[in-house]
């Protein structure tokens, strides 16, 4: 008997090392058996996935005005919502985008991980348990910054009493606004 196992088992063995010695029995990129005969016209995908993942809810509402709302849920947990709309034309003339949102999806180490965000004019903000927390900000830098907010608040300041009084100045202050608003730097005005 253990003759004969001993001896299924070393075909088997034969049988395998034999398929993969000799290119029998071609594999995808992520080792899926491929048909035995080659095709030449088939282009390897590097994004072939082994595992199909369902879309169990798919909803997304558009209103005229620009708000939307969207959700979808994933067979493997995956859940999201989001809302969005637009903000602030009489400063912005295109608007500016405002989303909340949330999304959970379940680590590979099995835990559940939620986390919900806002992105605007302030950038994007997320929150969640997972994510840290950075350490306070010590006084003495705080209290630099504080002073560096201020010394920005008075050139503001000295720049706003000065275009009052001089229209030339105040045309370049506003063309300045205009190109830093789309993403340009004219520079320093004081001394001009």
């Amino acid at each position: 008997m253990k003759v004969l196992i001993l001896s299924i088992v070393s075909m088997l063995v034969f049988a395998c090392s034999g398929q993969h010695h000799h290119g029998h029995g071609h594999l995808s990129a992520n080792n899926i058996p491929r048909d035995e005969k080659p095709d030449h016209h088939r282009h390897e995908d590097p994004r072939e996935t082994s595992t199909w993942i369902p879309i169990l809810k798919y909803n997304k509402e558009q209103s005229e005005d620009g708000s939307y709302k969207t959700e979808y849920e994933t067979g493997n947990s995956i859940i999201h919502e989001e809302t969005g709309f637009l903000k602030d034309f009489e400063t912005n003339p295109n608007g500016v985008l405002v989303q909340h949102g949330q999304y959970s999806y379940q680590s590979p180490e099995g835990t559940l991980v939620n986390v919900q965000y806002t992105a605007d004019e302030n950038g994007f903000r997320a929150t969640g348990d997972h994510i840290p927390t950075p350490p306070a900000i010590p006084d003495e830098i705080q209290k630099g910054l504080d002073q560096i907010y201020a010394g920005i608040k008075l050139q503001q300041e000295r720049l706003e009493q000065r275009a009052k009084t001089d229209p030339a100045f105040a045309k370049k202050l506003e063309e300045r606004r205009v190109a830093n608003q789309n993403g340009q730097y004219i520079g320093l005005l004081e001394n001009q």
